[in-house]
């Protein structure tokens, strides 16, 4: 599947649900967003009878999200089904953490090949002002758990001068003792993270260098998975460091990806509204091959990439998606 530009579409991150057992900062307001009706969010059935015309029009990768995608109820069912389809070579999550230690096993039965933990601070007093829960041991304990089990473990840390600057070398040194990857990403002005400030990646190797010493840029740093980072390796680490550079360094044209929100929205830019709505398709009768047509017409529609370093915190662009990250999937 390519689009209009001919990028490969291989990669589907599927946003489970619009719940979350966190009020990160940067994602959800402090009184929480309006909730998806139960009935609007896409069923197990529904979510993977899409992923199935998917995979027979290339995807080989795919990715749960949400809100926090371990709050959904039997989502091993729906992990299960996805593994038995013949092209999926690799089905990854991206969690907060809190849940995982204690579903890690179901998980990984079901298929789990790959974790993304969301953590921005090693610090219980920073971690509880950032998401607005005691919490940070639970996540730390499932990041030991999920490096010692085989799946292939990253930690997604989001640099913010508000809250974790002085920070960011703690969180570094968990790849330094776990075979872990440790990814720095660019805050992007989406939703509440339009309020904050966030820190080029630039500004953050240099932090760990002075830390860590020197930083050896990885050869094949653009191999170690689907996503767009860049990787180093610091002496005496076990794991390695990544960059993932959105606003900094753009990185649309490599783009691979679209993610299905969980009301039943294709989404072809994480920035735009630009998409196709198939829960209508769905849930009026249409055969395998009419919602086939749909996602191929749509996905010659994907933009050739974001604007997002022209946004102003007042004034999104015109077409942006202004739902808050919760909503539209990570």
């Amino acid at each position: 599947m390519q689009d209009r530009f001919g990028r490969r579409i291989d990669y589907l991150r599927i946003s489970v649900t619009d719940k979350c057992n966190l009020r990160c900062k940067y994602c959800m307001p402090p009184g929480g967003v309006e909730r998806i009706p139960h009935g609007e969010v896409l069923s197990l059935e529904e979510l993977a009878r899409i992923t199935g015309i998917m995979a027979g029009l290339g995807i080989r990768s795919v990715r749960f999200t949400g809100g926090e995608p371990l709050v959904r109820k039997n989502l091993v069912r729906l992990m299960e089904a996805v593994h038995e389809l013949e092209n999926i070579r690799e089905i990854a999550v991206t969690t907060n953490g809190v849940l995982l230690e204690e579903q890690l096993p179901g998980l990984m039965e079901a298929g789990l090949t790959s974790a993304n933990i969301s953590l921005d601070t090693v610090d219980p007093r920073t971690f509880r002002e950032i998401t607005g829960a005691d919490a940070c041991g639970k996540v730390l304990a499932a990041i030991e758990k999920c490096a010692a089990s085989g799946v292939r473990t990253k930690i997604n840390c989001v640099p913010c001068r508000e809250w974790n600057a002085g920070e960011l070398a703690e969180v570094a040194a968990l790849a330094k003792r776990l075979p872990v990857d440790v990814r720095f990403i660019e805050l992007m002005p989406v939703g509440c993270g339009r309020q904050f400030h966030g820190m080029p990646s630039e500004e953050v190797l240099e932090e760990l260098v002075s830390a860590y010493g020197p930083a050896r840029p990885l050869k094949d740093g653009k191999k170690r998975g689907n996503g767009p980072a860049q990787y180093y390796e610091f002496e005496d680490f076990i794991g390695k460091i990544g960059f993932i550079s959105p606003m900094s360094h753009k990185f649309c044209g490599e783009c691979n990806r679209i993610r299905l929100t969980a009301e039943g929205r294709l989404k072809l830019c994480l920035q735009y509204n630009a998409g196709v709505e198939l829960k209508p398709l769905l849930r009026n009768g249409a055969a395998d091959e009419e919602i086939r047509a749909a996602i191929l017409e749509a996905v010659e529609q994907k933009p050739m990439h974001h604007d997002f370093e022209q946004m102003k915190t007042d004034c999104p662009a015109e077409d942006s998606d202004s739902r808050k990250m919760v909503q539209i999937g990570g």
